[in-house]
């Protein structure tokens, strides 16, 4: 038998892949503008970002908020 797909767009889906997915699709600028954090807008790099979402729950809820957002779209 096999096993249940997840109905969850995040399942299988790593935070950085998440980010530079992100980064390829809007750029750092228009992510800066969409989610209003320094790690996007002052010297963003996918190294110092992730570092700081891994830290901060109600940032990487955003992200993953755009993330799911932004592959709804595309479907």
């Amino acid at each position: 038998m096999s096993e249940p797909q997840s109905n969850d767009p995040l399942h299988g889906v790593t935070l950085k892949q998440v980010l530079e997915s992100l980064v390829d699709t809007y750029g750092w600028d228009e992510l800066g503008a969409r989610i209003n954090i320094r790690c996007f807008t002052s010297d963003p790099s996918v190294p110092s970002s992730l570092k700081f979402l891994r830290k901060t729950p109600w940032a990487r809820q955003k992200v993953e908020r755009l993330y799911v957002g932004m592959v709804r779209r595309r479907t």
